[in-house]
Formats: C-alpha cells, structure tokens, sequence
C-alpha cells in the first residue's frame, strides 16, 4: 500500500510541476499518463561517460516528454 500511495504522490507532483499548461495531459487519468509518458519507446545509451535517452522520433507524446524532462531537471534543489 505504501509503493501506491508513493506512486500516487509522484503523479500528483509530476502535473503540478510540469504538465500545468498542457491541455491534452494536465487533466488525464493515471492510465493515460503511463501510456503517454511513462512507457516510453527508448533507449538508454552511454558515450564518454555521459548517459544519453534516445527516444524515437515517431512517437506522438516525444515533444511532451523532452520539455517536461527539461523542466524537471531545472527545478532548484531543495536544501
């Protein structure tokens, strides 16, 4: 029961933080968002010792996912 509500917080916090000025997902249920965003089409690769995502560019939801990811890592961190 404590992995669901943990889940449940991190959705929660995920539209609050990024997906406010999206019409299409700031609204969606927990499904829609796993399969929009969630389960996406990529890879993860490594070069010079950086990590890189690959995500397929025919994916409908990419657009969405990469400016959501830039905002997460923008956040100031918490001290």
């Amino acid at each position: 029961m404590l992995a669901a509500n943990l889940a449940a917080d991190l959705n929660a916090w995920l539209r609050l933080l990024t997906l406010h000025d999206s019409e299409d997902l700031a609204g969606t249920e927990p499904d829609t968002m796993r399969f929009r965003l969630y389960h996406l089409p990529a890879r993860l690769a490594r070069h010079a010792r950086r990590r890189y995502l690959r995500i397929e560019r025919t994916w409908p939801w990419a657009t969405a996912f990469t400016t959501r990811w830039t905002r997460l890592t923008r956040l100031p961190a918490t001290t």
